[in-house]
């Protein structure tokens, strides 16, 4: 085979080009420590490596996810603890009230100091999340939730809860909807509420009551009359029908009272013409509450109807807060509860991410002890084909004759 200087030289220059490419290549590898540079190098390592990077990724946007979610909700514990610092001083000051050596200064004065809780309490409703919005302004996170009236307060929110998506699979609420919180206390016992007239002499008084025999309520209103000082009766205003009958029925103070399955008692001295009313529970707002807790202080109590007065108004006002109290209790172990929730998450993303930099580790990475090997092999390769090019490249028959 005949071999000319001209094949011989594109044979060696594409052979060592070649050599070059390839310790180039693994130099490279070793640089980025990358043993997929390209996705030809291993098409089905590379499409595996593309979807863990993917997986990672949104891995990774769920971590910063909870750390938005945590800052929500510690907001939110926080303006809820202190709410519920100030409804215990609200329902100290409740009972306080209802000392029998208090005069009506006295009241007052303890009146002035609950509208300043009640100010309080408004602020703490209109608390900002940090970011230009409101905590418990559900979704119109624009604007105050809370403007202070007469009976006490409106809320200008709505019902929504924000979400954030903290897993695959798992959003969790990062806000509260203030009417859950601060207006959804129920009023009386939370079944039915009672009251006496505000026109009643006398001091005869009725407790706030309980459920004697929940199959037997009707969730009616009734109306207890008294006809004289010994006997009452009492009507179902739906039915407009006595029960058990129109026959009065004898009084004794302090004696346990079931009707339709509620149970209360009626104390005090009453007078012909005094009437009592049960009827089912409502909501009401803790504003509205203290606001009622405050006209109440301030009104006058001289007389035995006043003073009776002033002490039902003040029963109810604690049951009342107490109601309010379990809301905010609710809503703030629900926010804790999703604080711890986000704290196992936060583990369990760690370790997941972990898991991924190992998949994709075993998937690209370069085995460096392999890699530093092949490159001195390659090397020397490369430069015994240099030598071997130059020594035959000094070959010729003119050299060999003079020879």
């Amino acid at each position: 085979m005949r071999i000319s200087t001209s094949m011989m030289y594109n044979t060696a220059t594409a052979q060592m080009g070649n050599l070059q490419s390839s310790l180039d290549r693994t130099m490279q590898q070793i640089n980025t420590n990358r043993r997929v540079l390209t996705p030809s190098d291993d098409p089905v390592a590379s499409a595996r490596a593309l979807v863990v990077a993917q997986s990672q990724s949104m891995n990774t946007q769920f971590a910063t996810n909870r750390q938005n979610a945590k800052s929500s909700l510690s907001h939110v514990d926080l303006a809820l603890g202190s709410v519920t610092s100030l409804i215990q001083d609200v329902q100290t000051l409740a009972t306080g009230a209802g000392n029998g050596s208090l005069n009506n200064a006295d009241r007052s004065k303890m009146a002035t100091e609950l509208e300043g809780r009640l100010s309080d309490l408004l602020a703490l409703a209109n608390t900002a999340d940090g970011s230009g919005g409101y905590l418990f302004a559900g979704f119109r996170t624009g604007s105050a939730p809370y403007s202070q009236t007469a009976t006490g307060a409106t809320y200008n929110g709505d019902e929504g809860q924000r979400q954030l998506q903290v897993a695959s699979g798992r959003q969790i609420d990062v806000s509260v909807a203030g009417s859950a919180v601060f207006n959804s206390g129920m009023t009386g016992n939370g079944t039915f509420v009672t009251a006496s007239a505000s026109s009643n002499a006398g001091s005869v008084a009725i407790s706030a009551g309980s459920v004697a025999d929940a199959s037997k309520l009707t969730g009616h209103s009734y109306q207890i009359d008294f006809v004289d000082a010994a006997n009452y009766t009492v009507t179902d205003k739906k039915t407009g029908l006595f029960v058990p009958d129109a026959t009065p029925i004898a009084y004794a103070s302090g004696t346990p009272i079931t009707v339709d399955g509620m149970k209360f008692e009626i104390s005090g001295a009453p007078v012909a013409g005094n009437s009592l009313t049960i009827d089912k529970s409502q909501s009401e707002s803790i504003f509205t509450t203290v606001t009622n807790l405050i006209g109440l202080l301030r009104a006058p109590a001289d007389d035995a109807s006043s003073k009776a007065a002033l002490t039902a108004g003040l029963a109810t006002a604690q049951k009342n807060l107490v109601s309010n109290f379990d809301n905010v209790l609710t809503a703030r172990s629900t926010a804790g509860a999703s604080l711890k929730e986000i704290d196992y998450l936060d583990s369990a993303g760690s370790d997941l991410d972990l898991q991924y930099t190992t998949t994709l580790a075993g998937l690209q990475d370069v085995d460096l002890l392999k890699a530093i090997s092949s490159m001195a092999q390659q090397k020397l390769t490369l430069e015994a084909a240099q030598k071997s090019f130059t020594t035959m490249s000094g070959l010729s028959l003119f050299n060999f004759i003079s020879g």
